[in-house]
């Protein structure tokens, strides 16, 4: 699994993250092709059609943001990054403390961003 600085150190990887999809988004557009027609202009047409993008993950816990590189056969974690206590305690009580997948928040992707020396 790549860390957040083997991240923050691959351009090519820093240019493909898609910081607008979210989780719900993804599994419509990789999963679900009977629905791409009914919203927004982009339509996966091949396993070629490729997103990368960070999701949050608490089914085990501490809340975890996970790197996922998808298209329409797979879904690989690209990382596996466990969240800061204070960012952590602050995702928790804004989903209630629930467990499951979520987008991510805009304080979430604001740590995010910090840590991978975005400005």
């Amino acid at each position: 699994m790549l860390t957040l600085e083997d991240i923050a150190e691959d351009a090519e990887l820093m240019d493909a993250i898609d910081w607008d999809m979210t989780h719900e988004e993804a599994v419509r557009l990789y999963l679900e092709w009977g629905n791409n027609w009914a919203r927004g202009n982009y339509v996966i047409r091949s396993k070629a059609d490729v997103s990368t993008y960070f999701v949050i993950n608490t089914w085990e816990g501490d809340p975890v943001v996970y790197l996922i590189r998808r298209n329409s056969d797979q879904a690989q974690e690209l990382a596996k990054i466990p969240l800061p206590k204070p960012v952590a305690e602050r995702f928790m009580a804004s989903i209630g403390h629930n467990r499951g997948t979520y987008s991510l928040t805009k304080d979430v992707k604001a740590w995010l961003k910090a840590a991978l020396n975005m400005a």
